[in-house]
């Protein structure tokens, strides 16, 4: 092999590594939460003990490892986004990146209304079984999506969307994580994953923390540091008019990273993640907070809150930043569709090398 390119494949495979690492992170985080997501932390310690949640356990039907609505929006994500750059590159039609998320969406509704694949449906992620699992899903997707609004691309941010105007919950937070791995620059991750959030959540906060949380990634995937990467989000919401609120709370879990050893009561200081700002600013300061991969997913998940998403997201902060194969592998083989989130993230990561 010619030595000149060997950066390039180097660069690629770390790329690959975080892309993975970024979804597959999210999945485990996911399924280490949702056992324990309508707990609280009280029941959480006197039903596994005084640490909490210690690994991967089983839910109300006895199966460990199921992954939820975070997981599930998640793929579909980087579907619609996968769809989008092999259009530009086969076709020369670039642009569109909106409605084929939303379509995308569109297909993860149908999995939440429907027992299994339509007769037909062959590939792609609708013709997977295993999706068409609903697990609590939240209000503000599910009544979002029946209205089949498309975000315009030109349109400005900074006012309540059309849809849903006043939720900022974290159901398009937690969805966004693609957004910050096509290798887009991460301004341009920042815009469509906000974007794309008020196809259900209208409120500024709703999707400025998932613009914020693209934006993130994106930089991770770059190399960045998790601090530095937070920090010049920041830079970016400061740009919107609206961003207060997202800023304070990633502001608070800066703060609360630098000011000693993590507990499930400094978490619980940040919110309960059921709303946007807090998912995001409990995710970051538990990566933050602890270096060890494994106690950070865990910490991230046992608090009295939305377990699952603020362990998804944290979830995928640590694998962008960190790549696959510092994740707990035991834990990785017990997740529900492990095989088809590796799949979905080597296609969108070849996909954009690509581009």
């Amino acid at each position: 092999m010619d030595d000149r390119l060997t950066p390039f494949w180097e660069a690629a495979a770390i790329y690959r590594a975080r892309v993975r690492g970024c979804l597959l992170g999210g999945a485990i985080g996911d399924a280490l939460g949702y056992p324990v997501e309508f707990a609280s932390l009280d029941r959480i310690r006197a039903t596994h003990g005084a640490q909490g949640v210690s690994g991967l356990t089983a839910d109300g039907e006895g199966i460990v490892g199921r992954v939820t609505d975070d997981t599930q929006m998640t793929l579909f994500t980087a579907e619609g986004l996968l769809q989008a750059h092999e259009r530009e590159r086969l076709k020369g039609i670039g642009g569109g990146w909106s409605r084929l998320v939303r379509d995308a969406y569109g297909r993860w509704l149908d999995t939440q209304r429907l027992p299994g694949p339509p007769a037909g449906v062959r590939d792609g992620l609708a013709a997977q079984p295993w999706l068409y699992a609903r697990r609590a899903p939240g209000n503000a997707c599910l009544s979002g999506l029946a209205q089949d609004f498309v975000p315009d691309p030109g349109a400005a941010l900074g006012r309540p969307g059309p849809v849903n105007s006043d939720s900022k919950g974290c159901g398009a937070v937690m969805r966004s994580a693609p957004f910050g791995l096509t290798r887009a620059s991460a301004g341009t991750a920042f815009e469509m994953a906000a974007r794309c959030a008020q196809t259900t959540h209208g409120h500024p906060t709703g999707y400025y923390s998932a613009g914020a949380f693209a934006a993130i990634v994106a930089y991770l995937v770059e190399g960045d540091s998790l601090e530095g990467a937070v920090l010049r989000a920041q830079r970016l919401l400061a740009r919107h008019p609206g961003h207060e609120e997202t800023t304070a709370a990633l502001d608070r879990a800066l703060g609360l990273a630098a000011e000693g050893a993590p507990t499930a009561e400094r978490v619980e200081t940040l919110g309960a993640g059921w709303i946007a700002e807090e998912a995001l600013a409990i995710a970051v300061y538990c990566a933050l907070a602890e270096p060890d991969v494994r106690r950070a997913l865990l910490l991230s998940v046992n608090h009295s809150g939305d377990s699952d998403s603020t362990g998804a997201i944290c979830g995928n902060l640590l694998g962008a930043r960190h790549g696959d194969h510092r994740l707990p592998q035991e834990w990785l083989q017990a997740v529900e569709g492990r095989a088809a989130i590796a799949v979905v993230a080597d296609d969108l990561a070849a996909e954009c090398v690509r581009h």
